[in-house]
């Protein structure tokens, strides 16, 4: 690919990423998307096809490298020691709460995850759980090694609710602001501890009847 060839196709995710968050995926258009990276239609039609792909792929060039490091640490953790919990949940919240610290686009691409929470998508409901479910259930597997009472159903509601929780975390809306004097990086890292121990603790709850 050549240069000219990738830097249209990453100003058309930068905008499309950016308009996403901000008026979400049915209150955009493609002509919205076209002024923003300043480029004609057949530019996203050429490296898209379509405004669903386009949708699928802002998502992808963030969820691949994010599923990546989640697994590669999982990995880590599982060698290290398979019976420690709070080691498999520091796989999981830590990678996506650096992302939510990046600042190139980091930040904005957050708010896109919460509108595919909120909008009723069922397309890219799809495409996520085709192309990242595996990411879930590998995550299950470590831990229900760990919490061998806990049946399939409630590991799985427990994992639900971490999932949500995270994402609050990472998109900051909570009462606990970024102390002054406190570094972005610093909030972050807290904001991992403490979710890792909420989190572990709920997972080592006693059966729900």
């Amino acid at each position: 690919m050549s240069k000219t060839q990738f830097s249209t196709k990453e100003r058309i995710l930068d905008a499309a990423e950016t308009l996403f968050a901000l008026y979400g995926f049915g209150g955009t258009s493609l002509r919205q998307v076209t002024s923003q990276a300043d480029v004609n239609i057949a530019a996203v039609n050429y490296h898209f096809g379509s405004k669903e792909n386009l949708v699928n792929e802002v998502f992808r060039r963030r969820m691949d490298e994010m599923s990546g490091q989640r697994l590669a640490r999982l990995r880590s953790a599982i060698e290290a020691d398979p019976a420690d919990l709070e080691g498999i949940l520091a796989a999981f919240v830590e990678p996506p709460l650096a992302m939510a610290q990046d600042r190139h686009g980091g930040g904005a691409f957050i708010r896109v995850i919460a509108r595919a929470y909120a909008e009723k998508n069922d397309s890219l409901r799809r495409f996520l759980s085709e192309q990242y479910g595996h990411v879930l259930r590998e995550f299950a597997k470590a831990i229900a090694g760990c919490m061998p009472g806990l049946s399939k159903e409630e590991l799985y509601w427990r994992l639900d609710f971490l999932a949500g929780s995270l994402t609050y975390a990472m998109a900051d809306f909570g009462m606990i602001k970024r102390p002054v004097g406190v570094s972005e990086q610093e909030h972050r890292q807290r904001a991992a501890r403490e979710l890792i121990r909420f989190a572990a603790a709920g997972f080592k709850a006693g059966k729900v009847n």
